[in-house]
């Protein structure tokens, strides 16, 4: 059974996230800064302190981490948050990998079932109610769509649409004989007969 983190007054988390914004980038997010700058002050400072470090977006020693840059970051806000619920309430996910779309009646059970507190503990009740509170902020993506490559080529037409294509295509050749000197017409007409039988096929024509 996990400890999942929650405070005791919600509405804190969106005072504390917009003045996470609204405020110039901190050295650490200590309890001064939360009580002072963020205006929480009290226990309930303490509380938004410790929050805050289990969101991800404040490191141990109460450093900004990354995701606390990039939260203040307009472009990827949304984004940012949605890491830091998957970070915070990790074992939920083991269980539904969609626990930010689960509906409060669904998202009350499964918390049920992973801190094993009674349905209506204040544990389980503030703990959605963080969770809530932490969505209004959020963006979940969705995978982006693979581009498909294009062909290197425009592909093969069907094969009743080919498009065939006639080469004509011709050799040309020049013979040069040496007829030998002689007066008798059957030499001749031997020599033309040899040629158009093996040089003037009808193949060749």
């Amino acid at each position: 059974m996990a400890s999942l983190p929650y405070v005791s007054s919600p509405g804190n988390i969106s005072k504390a996230l917009n003045g996470i914004k609204a405020a110039a980038l901190l050295e650490r997010a200590s309890q001064d800064f939360v009580k002072t700058v963020l205006k929480i002050p009290g226990s309930s400072g303490d509380q938004m302190t410790t929050f805050l470090k289990k969101l991800g977006l404040t490191a141990a020693d109460a450093m900004p981490t990354e995701l606390y840059r990039k939260f203040r970051n307009p472009t990827s806000s949304g984004s940012a948050v949605a890491e830091a619920i998957k970070r915070a309430y990790a074992p939920l996910y083991v269980r539904h990998e969609y626990t930010h779309e689960l509906n409060e009646s669904d998202l009350t059970g499964l918390v049920v079932e992973e801190t094993g507190e009674a349905h209506d503990s204040n544990a389980v009740k503030l703990t959605v109610s963080c969770i809530k509170q932490l969505k209004t902020f959020a963006t979940f993506g969705s995978i982006p769509e693979i581009a498909q490559p294009k062909p290197d080529r425009d592909p093969m037409p069907p094969a009743n649409h080919q498009i065939q294509r006639k080469i004509d295509f011709k050799l040309g050749y020049t013979i040069n004989l040496n007829l030998p000197a002689t007066s008798d017409a059957a030499v001749f007409d031997a020599i033309f007969r040899s040629l158009k039988a093996n040089l003037l096929r009808e193949e060749d024509a």
